[in-house]
């Protein structure tokens, strides 16, 4: 594997940053996850768009352009051979000295990582997750707004440990008002009759871009989609629930909290929305 830092590609055992980034030190940094399927980079564009916009939010400058980091990423799959895999895009904000003091870094890093992935057994994608609602409450909007993408995912990760103690793959964050928000590393959607719901971006789920897909997706599918404040009880009563993420694509729920959802197996809604989530990412991307 051939690693890209700072417009150099180096192997795998010698891609290396100092231990005083304040990426290390802090989680001060952006990323982004990103698929390639077929020889094309799906919603390259898109996640880029949102690398930037998590980078304002923290006031950090990119050291390089859009379109620069568009053609790295690219330059990195063509690189590395890869038809189909996950690229890990890390914008740190550099080195710096052992205070967190930002402006000390002068030189942002920029890392990208194009590999494998497989986020969930395979199984599950056919038979459908049990997940549950964990202690853990997402961020605040005004303390770490759950709309950056940045590289201190403690909060996600708490309730990930939470999950893993529970004999589950995934969990339930609710936000500050009991509502809820996300899981820890995907969105959550839900099926009511002809409606698609998922909780808004301001109960603190993540701008997702699976998230967006699946939405177009269902509309041209003839489904009403909405954005409601979803609770527990909306969960337990929905005809079907299924996640969204890049890492994990498309993957139904079949339990929540003990509670069977539906019929217990990954519903149509669902199912269909998998396949055409699935023949959309082989004809759409940037091509390697």
């Amino acid at each position: 594997m051939k690693v890209y830092i700072d417009g150099k590609f180096y192997d795998e055992h010698a891609a290396k940053i100092s231990v005083f980034d304040h990426g290390l030190l802090y989680g001060d940094g952006v990323f982004e996850g990103i698929r390639i399927y077929n020889g094309r980079v799906f919603r390259l564009k898109e996640h880029i768009d949102r690398l930037f916009y998590s980078a304002k939010a923290i006031l950090l400058t990119l050291p390089m352009s859009h379109a620069d980091i568009m053609r790295a990423t690219v330059e990195t799959c063509r690189e590395n051979g890869l038809r189909d895999g996950y690229i890990r895009l890390v914008v740190t904000r550099g080195i710096g000295t052992l205070g967190l003091n930002p402006n000390r870094c002068k030189n942002p890093t920029v890392i990208i990582i194009a590999g494998k992935i497989q986020l969930y057994p395979a199984e599950l994608y056919a038979k459908g997750m049990d997940i549950v609602t964990v202690a853990t409450t997402r961020n605040l909007h005004n303390a770490v707004n759950p709309a950056i993408k940045s590289l201190n995912y403690l909060n996600n990760i708490l309730a990930k440990i939470e999950a893993n103690n529970a004999g589950v793959e995934e969990a339930i964050m609710l936000n500050s008002e009991g509502y809820v928000a996300e899981c820890t590393g995907d969105n959550l959607f839900i099926v009511k009759g002809k409606t698609l719901q998922t909780p808004p971006l301001s109960a603190g789920a993540l701008y997702g871009i699976t998230r967006g897909v699946c939405m177009d997706l269902a509309r041209d599918a003839g489904l009403t989609v909405s954005e409601p404040n979803l609770t527990r009880y909306d969960l337990f009563n929905a005809d079907e629930c299924f996640l969204t993420g890049t890492g994990a694509e498309v993957i139904p729920v079949v339990k929540i909290d003990g509670r069977v959802i539906g019929t217990g197996t990954p519903g149509p809604v669902t199912k269909d929305l998998i396949t055409r989530y699935h023949a959309l990412t082989q004809v759409s991307g940037e091509p390697i």
